[in-house]
């Protein structure tokens, strides 16, 4: 067999088994899916019973027992007292706190609605993570976010770890912030994919320790799925330290992404220690480079963003022109944000206010 036959051969038996693959994923979303509309109809039956009772707290946790009893009886685990009052806080939440219509219609919904209407598009472990955020508005934001990104519980836990709804309301006005709330991240414009900070704990790099460019860019590299986690959505690889040359000068550019959904290309330049004008002027040159020699005439302009240690938000504002759209300054963080300094966050989104 030729060396194109095996690899047609590849291709097809790939196909095939992809095919397979994706269809087994599918089945299992739709299993637990279809548990989260179970388990959000037993806390409806359950509210509903101890309605009929009134107050009387007694009652409330005999219909609990009564449940657990009769589900456990018939399924086995997964029923115990503790897990059906989970699922009448489940109902309690959600049966009158639904997303935006616009949102639902975007998801889609393989099964029929509750019979509140509520839709949902996660599973049962995800919506136990975001029960226990207080804010509606939060809630709503890491729900839309994970359907729309397709969050693993774990992607979820870090991205809310991380502060995530709180960085992005920092660079956004008090509608801004609502509209978190009720469409997740929208990509309108440059600044609406840029951080600040960024959160880079998955690089194992303890806060103090010491390395060089070069070994932090190694890191991002070799943890890239994590990293465009991080940046969000519509981002893909293009390379590292890409090399340009400019009459006799040689320059290279540390990371190169392309946003999908900006339609650009979002160049980023690592810095160690505290960011000078310097060096955003060099990130300056570097985006003309991109926008005169290498991005296609239908695209939009770069994005260039400086990944520093510290910085000096004065000096970047003086540096860059008021109408500002291709240049940024980000800190970067290589530990997960304290409670202190999520709070930190929140105060300054309220000063924003």
């Amino acid at each position: 067999m030729g060396h194109s036959e095996i690899v047609e051969a590849i291709s097809y038996v790939e196909a095939a088994a992809d095919v397979v693959r994706n269809a087994k994923a599918a089945a299992t979303r739709s299993v637990n899916l279809a548990m989260t509309y179970a388990y959000f109809e037993v806390g409806r039956i359950v509210v509903e019973e101890e309605q009929e009772g009134g107050s009387r707290a007694k009652y409330g946790n005999q219909v609990i027992a009564n449940v657990s009893t009769r589900l456990t009886e018939e399924f086995g685990r997964g029923f115990s007292m503790t897990n059906v009052e989970q699922m009448r806080k489940f109902y309690r939440v959600y049966s009158t706190d639904e997303i935006p219509q616009k949102v639902s219609e975007e998801f889609g919904a393989s099964l029929p609605v509750t019979t509140t209407g509520r839709k949902f598009f996660l599973s049962w472990s995800h919506y136990l993570k975001l029960m226990r955020m207080d804010d509606e508005s939060k809630r709503h934001f890491y729900e839309i976010e994970a359907a729309r990104n397709g969050w693993s519980l774990k992607e979820l836990q870090r991205q809310f770890d991380s502060g995530l709804y709180e960085r992005l309301a920092l660079s956004r006005d008090k509608e801004g912030v609502r509209l978190l709330s009720e469409e997740g991240q929208i990509f309108e414009g440059p600044s609406d994919a840029i951080k600040d900070p960024y959160v880079l704990e998955f690089l194992g790099l303890k806060e103090k320790d010491k390395y060089s460019e070069t070994e932090l860019e190694t890191r991002i590299i070799d943890h890239l799925q994590e990293f465009l986690l991080e940046l969000g959505r519509g981002f893909a690889f293009v390379g590292r330290q890409q090399r340009f040359t400019y009459e006799e000068d040689h320059f290279k550019v540390d990371l190169v992404f392309y946003n999908r959904l900006l339609r650009c290309f979002v160049l980023f330049d690592l810095k160690l220690g505290k960011l000078t004008h310097q060096d955003i002027g060099q990130m300056q040159m570097y985006i003309h480079y991109y926008d005169r020699m290498v991005k296609l005439n239908e695209e939009n302009p770069t994005i260039g963003v400086l990944l520093c240690q510290d910085k000096n938000d004065a000096v970047v504002e003086m540096t860059l022109p008021k109408d500002n759209e291709q240049v940024f300054a980000s800190k970067y963080k290589t530990v997960l944000p304290s409670t202190e300094e999520l709070k930190g966050f929140l105060v300054k989104e309220g000063d924003g206010e």
